[in-house]
């Protein structure tokens, strides 16, 4: 059996999330992360509430999910007041003292040396699984590297509320055996300030070593699957459709563009209510543009539809697109950003703070609005749209900038530089 390439030993590594199924940014990242585990000889394996993962490398705990019954119950209880009942402390101690007992057993049933939770130590949807590892973690001493993609005084929503105690002692936990890892400069700065945590930074990564393979049978026929004429750009907004998406800018753009194309939305709005996508539409009637949601028939894996409909995954859309919109007002950091840039797309970006003070200054070429759409970001877009050769050059110029800041080799790197922090491939700390 192959053996770390970092020490030499045998080591599994005990990822914990709410869940690790379909394409959100944790879920993604997680599986990156993995994959370089892996090619250094690591095992992984995975806990959570909701697993597309093979079961002999996974383990299920519903109440570690956030849409399960009784923590959306704690979590409505405990959010946008400022005290909370006795009842609802005593259903929080309950639910972690149950998921303390499940995380054990992960534990032991994979002999897991390493932890690494997935966004489980900040962003408090679930408290009582915050809870539960970070007890566990003080009991064991088990090193740990905890992975924070965002944080908890970055959403509105977490600001009033009636448990403080938990917020300050779990998300995240300042404890001996963790180290921690933020995804940008800012989370490091923030943590850092409030906590008086010290952590690594490690951006999102995507594998610019092996550039996307070439489009097969399968996925020709995406243009026309998407009702894209010949003769029309295909305009992606590879983004759920929620408000922080700014998607209103890519409305404007295209309607400013005066040329004949398609807006192709790739993402449902999911847990965050439908009035945004409601709006969206309405603000495209307006403008006369015309947007497509196709979050239907764009899955993580292919397949057919109920109906019969070609199912395709994001990575044989990009392909086809001319032009990829990217106006968020806020981000933790922007795997779509990286997904245009690792399929060579021009890209629209809005000047959402991490972009401009962690990407930008790599020296990226975007075509960028800050805040608002400008006719000098029209006539920008319309120029790449136009001209061949100066697409050619920005998108290779992204590329190159990527592979540099952004690979699966740099993620190695610096995973490799934390598990000898962390102690774990110390012999006297693996059981």
């Amino acid at each position: 059996m192959e053996k770390c390439h970092f020490c030499g030993s045998m080591h599994n590594v005990g990822f914990i999330s709410t869940r690790f199924a379909g394409t959100d940014g944790v879920s993604l990242e997680t599986a990156k992360w993995a994959t370089v585990f892996q090619r250094q000889g690591f095992r992984c394996f995975f806990f959570a509430g909701e697993l597309d993962l093979p079961p002999d490398c996974s383990y299920l705990a519903e109440e570690a999910h956030f849409s399960h019954p009784e923590i959306k119950d704690i979590y409505n209880n405990c959010f946008g007041i400022h005290k909370r009942d006795r009842q609802v402390t005593q259903k929080i101690m309950a639910l972690k003292r149950k998921l303390k007992d499940e995380l054990y057993k992960f534990i032991e049933k994979f002999a897991i040396d390493l932890l690494v939770p997935e966004n489980a130590l900040t962003i408090p949807l679930n408290i009582p699984l915050g809870l539960a590892i970070t007890e566990v973690i003080s009991e064991t001493g088990i090193p740990t590297i905890a992975h924070h993609h965002d944080f908890f005084w970055e959403r509105q929503q977490f600001l009033t509320n009636a448990v403080w105690e938990y917020l300050n002692m779990a998300f995240p936990p300042h404890l001996p055996s963790i180290r921690h890892v933020t995804i940008n400069s800012s989370g490091d700065n923030q943590l850092s300030l409030r906590t008086g945590i010290s952590a690594a930074i490690i951006p999102n990564v995507m594998d610019f070593e092996n550039p996307p393979p070439p489009l097969d049978d399968y996925a020709k026929d995406v243009r026309q699957s998407l009702g894209v004429e010949d003769d029309e750009l295909f305009i992606l907004q590879p983004t759920r459709v929620v408000k922080r998406k700014g998607i209103e800018h890519a409305i404007e753009l295209v309607h400013r563009l005066g040329k004949k194309a398609k807006l192709i939305i790739s993402h449902a709005s999911g847990d965050e209510g439908y009035d945004y996508e409601q709006r969206i539409m309405e603000y495209s009637n307006l403008m006369k543009v015309n947007t497509v949601f196709v979050s239907d028939i764009i899955n993580e894996h292919r397949g057919m539809t109920k109906t019969g409909k070609k199912i395709y995954t994001l990575d044989d859309i990009y392909p086809h697109a001319d032009l990829v919109t990217y106006p968020s007002t806020f981000e933790g950091f922007g795997n779509a950003f990286l997904e245009a840039v690792y399929f060579r797309k021009p890209i629209v970006v809005n000047k959402y703070s991490i972009y401009t003070f962690d990407i930008e200054p790599k020296g990226f070429l975007a075509i960028e609005i800050d805040g608002y759409v400008t006719e000098d970001a029209v006539r920008k877009a319309r120029e790449v749209l136009e001209n061949q050769e100066l697409r050619r050059k920005m998108v290779e110029t992204n590329y190159e900038i990527a592979t540099r800041n952004y690979s699966f080799s740099v993620l190695q790197q610096r995973l490799k530089n934390l598990i000898y922090d962390s102690i774990a491939c110390n012999p006297e700390n693996m059981r």
